[in-house]
């Protein structure tokens, strides 16, 4: 019996004034365990470039440390203040940067798409996400502080839809072409093109 190759995410919950989380998974497609988590919490009187470069850094050592195979990123929440998306989008800039100068691949989730892919539900509350995360890594608490939580949650979705897809794959046979993330308001299945 040939041994599955293990799969290694760097789940990550970016914050715009508060905690960054952060979570490693590992998976073999049938179980999947934590390596480490938690949350960076860059130093309140940090002026915002000196914030950004703190975060960047973080997420280099994470890098470094746990080779992960891809970083799985929440996306920004379209219902946020115009000034609380450009400071996200900011802290998801070097993230990505951090995840580039490293060539690895990136992959951005919807609050919603994640909380469905985990909870089963995507208005799931913080609690019933925790709860999940819990189980499915067989931890004898729930992940805290809750940010490290969403991390790990971010970073399961990714698991969960990458195996979807490649059953996908296995079962409509070579002649399909799928996305590389399944699109938005589509299943992997209807994104699927038949080459022609």
């Amino acid at each position: 019996m040939t041994q599955q190759r293990r799969l290694r995410i760097l789940g990550l919950d970016p914050a715009a004034a508060g905690a960054t989380g952060y979570g490693v998974v590992e998976s073999d497609g049938r179980t999947s365990r934590a390596l480490t988590f938690g949350a960076m919490k860059p130093r309140r009187t940090a002026q915002s470039a000196l914030r950004l470069r703190e975060i960047h850094a973080r997420v280099a050592e994470l890098i470094e440390q746990h080779a992960p195979d891809v970083v799985a990123l929440e996306s920004v929440f379209s219902a946020l203040n115009v000034r609380t998306a450009l400071l996200l989008s900011e802290v998801r800039g070097v993230i990505l940067l951090a995840a580039a100068e490293r060539n690895i691949p990136v992959h951005s989730y919807s609050p919603r798409e994640v909380k469905s892919s985990v909870a089963g539900y995507g208005h799931a509350s913080k609690e019933q996400v925790q709860q999940m995360v819990r189980a499915e890594l067989h931890l004898a608490e729930a992940p805290q502080p809750a940010d490290a939580s969403d991390a790990l949650a971010v970073a399961l979705c990714h698991v969960h839809l990458s195996e979807a897809n490649a059953r996908i794959a296995a079962a409509l046979g070579p002649n399909v072409v799928l996305p590389a993330q399944a699109t938005r308001r589509r299943s992997p299945l209807r994104a699927a093109r038949i080459r022609a």
